[in-house]
């Protein structure tokens, strides 16, 4: 699925990946999925046959988009594949198209943009919070206190689970929630209070740290 405008979520067994314009997210097959489009987005999808699709990681994940690989999926995705009257697709190019996708994908470093979900029905009632509330600064000790578990147990389940402390994992959160809120044309400095950012500044770095641009640039080229 790529988003060649606006943001997608994909929402898988493992969690969710935001897909914000110029990337990719790659779901293998048997995982079931669902996605959803934020704001103005135009999406596309293109499917993999099982000789290709045993090329890309067996597990979802989001690669940024290199400018072949973009036009790679605007033509594949284009008005020859569903329009009638601009004459059957060329099947033998599309094939071939697919496998220089793949070969771009291969190269493609894996963004910081998937979001685990936990299991653990303690770690799903702090995720429940923070879903309804991304901008709640309160500490995991706080949280905890408010489903009855102590600060070490939490820690040591988001370690344990998801390979990630919690506030990793909310500072993650955090930003799929500025993606969305950005695409939906909010301005910087109301998205990083919004998110529990006490100044713009320290949203700007930490945005910028995992989408690899500032929020201002994001908005601009999306």
């Amino acid at each position: 699925m790529y988003a060649a405008r606006g943001v997608l979520s994909v929402h898988t067994e493992r969690g969710t990946s935001i897909v914000p314009a110029n990337r990719v997210a790659w779901t293998p097959a048997r995982f079931t999925h669902y996605h959803r489009a934020h704001s103005n987005t135009d999406m596309r999808i293109v499917f993999l046959p099982a000789s290709l699709a045993r090329l890309v990681p067996g597990h979802p994940a989001v690669f940024m988009v290199s400018d072949l690989a973009r036009e790679i999926l605007l033509t594949l995705t284009g008005p020859r594949n569903y329009d009638r009257t601009a004459g059957d697709p060329d099947r033998a190019a599309s094939a071939r198209l697919r496998r220089v996708l793949v070969d771009e994908l291969h190269e493609a470093r894996e963004q910081p943009l998937h979001l685990p979900e936990p299991h653990d029905d303690r770690l799903q009632a702090i995720a429940r919070m923070m879903y309804e509330q991304p901008g709640d600064n309160a500490s995991l000790a706080e949280l905890g206190q408010a489903i009855g578990a102590s600060a070490r147990t939490l820690s040591r389940l988001f370690h344990d689970e998801l390979g990630m402390t919690f506030y990793e994992w909310r500072t993650q959160l955090r930003i799929h929630h500025a993606l969305i809120l950005l695409a939906d044309g909010h301005d910087t400095t109301r998205v990083a209070h919004a998110c529990g950012w006490a100044n713009p500044s320290s949203f700007i770095s930490a945005f910028t740290n995992i989408i690899g641009t500032t929020p201002g640039r994001y908005r601009s080229a999306s």
